[in-house]
């Protein structure tokens, strides 16, 4: 609880230095309020943009708050574009911490020291980042290695800063009237999740091992092998793999890597992560991203650190080809109709109103190179159409919206004529095909024949069992009928008895009657 409070003393006092309390009251009609909060923190400077102060106030709160903040900037829906657009340039920038820690971690995990462990080790780590370090390895048989190596202490930051975001979001969702619709205690949890997922390092290395098996006959994509034996919670050991980083487009020029490919490669990676499989990396940034320049594999995207890998099931991947498809044919009732059905969108929204709004949104960015469009302002408009017509957001496409963006960073900073409409429609258009056509329909065939032989030999006796059981319920409904009849025929035949007996009984006793009245008169 003292560190706890300690902790929120610390965002209290970076938020008045930064004037985070002017841009939470902006949208307010409070001037007084305002004027009265300059006069008190007067020795502020907050001269600069409110989108700066605010990043620049994140990454002085630490990594947990940074990447809450690039998480934010995907939700366009509510952020003002500016704070939106700044959010977007946050990067883990974070020092490394001591070498003897990652020493000591890797043997209290691995059971023996670096020295021990491998042929040579690194100590000076080639990349640090919020949750853990990288250092470079040989093993004892040559293969050149890199070791991950969890942040010691990470847990209890986490632990104690999304607690204090979780409060943080209840009250938003209390005070601010989109607060629901923004899920905000939802979008905490979902951070939260991936956060704590990243603290295991085992869960990185099985993604890892996932997305390479994915890609395993692809020419596209190459991931690092994983060495089990040398994994565990905290530490990872992987192939070492040599690359050009992605945003150094002046060295892939000079290598020869052909820009325009590799960004068509780029789309077709992402929509087949997507749509394929629904297990994508989620933090394509530059600085996870190699372009491999060996001969065997030139000009292959080589993807790093799979912390944070996102999951679609069969329902959103159907909704999100639907409506990429719709989009690329210009077919906004569909795009409409899709929210509807969806239940995204209130049942009684009408299509053609919401079609109007999508049309919108869409038509002036059509026929338009990469680099005169802005996915941002895409969103931006498409989410507050949204907010018009109550659509929700849906917390489990968080990732996918964060990785869209990424991709097209990736596009305008490798080829910005790139038609990113024609390199992505016929894809869709195959894959739609593959699951509801002839293709998909054979495809499907193939998955279920494998079940459908272990119970074609069964079918003979689950016949026979069936019907037995039809004629024992149908006998046992005919019986049931029988016994309802009888009982009724017994109730008729008892009316018509009490009836004879009453009437019998009453003819009988009148004749008695009558005969003993003759037989006392005549004497």
């Amino acid at each position: 609880m003292f560190l706890r409070s300690l902790r929120l003393f610390k965002i209290v006092r970076v938020a008045i230095r930064y004037g985070l309390d002017e841009i939470a009251i902006s949208g307010f009609d409070t001037p007084r309020i305002t004027r009265f909060l300059n006069a008190i923190f007067f020795w502020r400077d907050i001269s600069t943009p409110r989108g700066e102060r605010l990043r620049r106030a994140l990454e002085d709160l630490g990594p947990i708050f940074v990447k809450f903040g690039q998480v934010l900037s995907t939700r366009r829906d509510l952020l003002p574009l500016d704070i939106a657009d700044e959010l977007t340039r946050l990067q883990d920038r974070v020092p490394p911490f001591d070498s003897e820690l990652a020493i000591a971690q890797i043997q209290k995990s691995l059971g023996a020291h670096p020295d021990d462990l491998f042929a040579t080790f690194d100590r000076t780590p080639i990349a640090s980042a919020s949750i853990a370090q990288v250092h470079f390895a040989t093993l004892k048989d040559g293969t050149e290695v890199a070791v991950k190596v969890l942040r010691p202490g990470m847990r209890n930051t986490i632990d104690h800063d999304i607690g204090l975001m979780h409060i943080a979001a209840d009250w938003v969702e209390r005070l601010w009237a989109d607060g629901r619709r923004l899920k905000a205690k939802e979008v905490v949890a979902e951070f939260d999740k991936y956060l704590h997922d990243e603290l295991d390092l085992m869960r990185e290395a099985a993604n890892a091992s996932q997305l390479r098996r994915n890609f395993a006959n692809s020419d596209l994509l190459m991931v690092p092998e994983m060495y089990w034996d040398y994994c565990s919670s905290s530490v990872i050991v992987m192939e070492r793999m040599h690359g050009i980083p992605i945003g150094q487009t002046a060295r892939l020029l000079e290598e020869g890597v052909d820009l325009g490919k590799l960004s068509r490669d780029g789309v077709e990676i992402f929509f087949t992560q997507v749509f394929r499989d629904g297990f994508f990396h989620a933090d394509m940034h530059p600085g996870n991203i190699l372009v491999s320049t060996a001969p065997a594999t030139f000009g292959r995207y080589i993807a790093l650190d799979f912390g944070i890998v996102g999951t679609l099931t069969d329902f959103d991947k159907d909704y999100l080809s639907q409506n990429f498809l719709a989009f690329f044919q210009r077919d906004y009732k569909r795009v409409a109709e899709a929210h509807i059905e969806s239940g995204w969108a209130p049942k009684e929204t009408r299509v053609d109103e919401l079609e109007a709004a999508v049309r919108a949104c869409c038509e002036p960015i059509f026929d338009r190179p990469l680099k005169d469009i802005s996915f941002g302002q895409v969103l931006l408009r498409l989410f507050q159409t949204s907010r018009r017509f109550n659509v929700e957001v849906q917390p489990q496409l968080v990732l996918l919206q964060k990785t869209l963006l990424n991709v097209e960073g990736l596009g305008r900073q490798l080829d910005p004529d790139l038609d990113l409409w024609k390199t992505a429609k016929p894809y869709l258009e195959r894959w739609m095909n593959e699951q509801i056509g002839w293709r998909g329909f054979v495809q499907q065939l193939k998955i279920e024949v494998p079940r459908y032989s272990r119970l074609l030999p069964q079918l003979p006796r689950l016949a026979h069992q069936a019907l037995t059981m039809a004629t024992e319920n149908n006998q046992s409904s005919q019986n049931a009928e029988l016994l309802k009849k009888l009982v009724s025929e017994q109730r008729r035949t008892n009316m018509l008895l009490g009836v004879i007996v009453y009437f019998g009984g009453g003819l009988i006793g009148g004749i008695i009657v009558v005969q003993l009245l003759i037989h006392f008169l005549r004497f």
